[in-house]
């Protein structure tokens, strides 16, 4: 069975084209800039990368365009469309209405709308993104994946917000979590490697990047995730500033006569390690810096660190203990000393990091010690094979 895995921005459209015999990726790209004249396509396949600028006005035509290369003599992966059987859309907030992947329908397109309040960027990108797949494919099946559905079996007690219970009545106001395609890829590829069920062990996943979020994984279930109603809690990330006292909110909007709107941006877009460090918004930046002496960037790096082993400790209570720890994500998978200054931090729970394993970068590897009571490992997320098997599962 051959699937298209598309995740659609406001802007842009990312696609997979899979080969689930296999699991091989057969073709990757980006469309980027659609609306803009100046739109283009980057299309990967047979180690090539090609780049071929392209109007496209909407998302239905950069779909369309797209399919074209995927049977293009030039570089040709597949005989004819025919032989896609099923696409799967990487969709963000279904609420709590949403709890599983599921085949796409009418319900699931009004659930997005209903939840475009929660998720305004992401959630009409994905009705976008079905709607030019119905237009180019008709009748071809269809199966979203919602970032929100692995977390939907957070308990009450973890996920409600301890404020007036009738905001969560009015409007739905609780945690909800996301990564959630990449933490449940992770945790079940563990499951694979040391060839033992799921059922039996107790997980706790590092999805560090441009955004970062921490997640406790019993018996295959999400029961506590840092993201939230948005995905603004938690750690601090690359711009995000993470979990601070609301009271900062409301103390710089009233010393700087800030708007919502104002203090959403500054929190969204200029906090986090950046805010600290003052440097430009890049992990690998800021993490050089800190080892050259730049006192604002180490502050910065060791908040982050000191922040997510906070989580990894905690969620180690929560579930009474741990088995596992994963890296993953941009930075998890690739920043060495970051990844050894969290596990430093978490000797006290037995963790022993073996420096030799830990020198690796994007690859799957086991790397604590013999002796280490919670195994560590960096293991590449693969969300859009996550979103492949999922869909699979469902049209089969």
């Amino acid at each position: 069975m051959k699937i298209l895995v598309l995740n659609c921005g406001s802007s842009s459209l990312k696609y997979q084209l899979i080969d689930m015999e296999r699991e091989a990726v057969l073709a990757s790209g980006k469309y980027e800039r659609i609306g803009e004249d100046e739109a283009f396509i980057t299309h990967k396949v047979n180690g090539q990368k090609i780049e071929i600028i392209h109007l496209a006005k909407t998302h239905e035509e950069a779909v369309d365009f797209t399919l074209k290369q995927l049977i293009n003599p030039e570089y040709k992966v597949i005989d004819s469309l025919e032989e896609i059987e099923a696409i799967g859309h990487r969709l963000v907030h279904g609420g709590e209405k949403i709890a599983e992947s599921v085949v796409i329908d009418e319900y699931v397109v009004e659930v997005l709308k209903e939840c475009t309040d929660l998720a305004p960027l992401h959630n009409p990108a994905g009705i976008i993104g079905i709607e030019a797949c119905k237009k180019v494919m008709p009748g071809k099946p269809m199966v979203g994946v919602f970032d929100t559905a692995f977390h939907q079996t957070i308990p009450e007690e973890r996920y409600l917000y301890p404020i007036p219970y009738e905001y969560y009545e009015k409007y739905g106001i609780r945690k909800y979590g996301f990564h959630g395609t990449s933490h449940m890829y992770v945790s079940k590829r563990l499951a694979e490697i040391e060839n033992k069920k799921i059922e039996d062990l107790k997980i706790i996943t590092c999805h560090l990047g441009q955004g970062s979020s921490i997640c406790a994984i019993e018996g295959g279930k999400s029961v506590d995730t840092s993201m939230g109603l948005t995905p603004l809690a938690g750690v601090p990330m690359v711009t995000r500033s993470g979990d601070i006292d609301p009271s900062v909110v409301t103390f710089i909007m009233k010393k700087e006569n800030k708007t919502a709107s104002e203090i959403e941006n500054l929190l969204n877009k200029v906090s986090g390690v950046q805010g600290i460090s003052g440097l430009a918004p890049d992990f690998r930046v800021i993490e050089n810096e800190s080892v050259k002496g730049n006192k604002k960037a180490l502050i910065a790096m060791n908040n982050f660190k000191y922040s997510v082993a906070g989580f990894i400790a905690k969620y180690a209570a929560a579930m009474n203990g741990v088995d596992a720890i994963i890296f993953t994500g941009g930075v998890g998978e690739n920043q060495i000393n970051i990844r050894k200054g969290i596990c430093e931090k978490l000797e006290f729970m037995g963790v022993e990091l073996d420096e030799e394993k830990n020198n690796v970068r994007s690859e799957e590897r086991l790397v604590s010690k013999a002796s280490s009571k919670v195994r560590v490992y960096v293991i590449p997320t693969n969300e859009e094979l996550m979103i492949a098997k999922e869909t699979e599962k469902l049209i089969k």
